[in-house]
């Protein structure tokens, strides 16, 4: 397994797909609401990608929340990869960038289905309660990095 920071064009799109196969394809998502502006290019935020014999598998990005924190997003790993440690090493890989980068906490809006995964990475759900992000309830976790 490779875990990469993207630099191309050509590795965005290969994670974009991964996050259209699991997001819009899977959990019907609309395709509208996946791509954003923090997709325009490989400089736009700090995007990840996770490769399996050269074949995109997971993908993920992170963004300044505020001052110090960095927020995780668009967190998506192809259904056969699941349940093998990809996304936990996927995740380790983006905090440990960011706090290179100088941030000391993380945050992110875990989908309420993937809370327990999450809180066993040593985040904490700071949302009062559930809320719907694209039809999907979620809830704001935090992490110090």
């Amino acid at each position: 397994m490779e875990y990469l920071k993207i630099t191309t064009n050509e590795q965005l799109e290969e994670a974009i797909a991964v996050r259209f196969e699991v997001f819009v394809n899977e959990q019907k998502v609309p395709a509208d609401l996946e791509r954003d502006e923090y997709d325009d290019s490989p400089a736009s935020c700090h995007h990840f990608i996770v490769k399996d014999d050269g074949r995109a598998i997971a993908a993920g990005r992170w963004k300044t929340y505020e001052p110090g924190v960095a927020k995780l997003q668009r967190i998506a790993v192809l259904l056969p990869y699941r349940g093998t440690g990809v996304g936990r090493q996927l995740i380790a890989f983006i905090e440990e960038h960011a706090k290179s980068s100088g941030y000391t906490a993380a945050i992110l809006g875990a989908q309420c289905s993937a809370e327990g995964f999450y809180r066993k990475l040593g985040y904490t759900t700071v949302s009062a309660e559930p809320y719907m992000d694209a039809g999907i309830p979620h809830v704001d976790m935090r992490k110090t990095l």
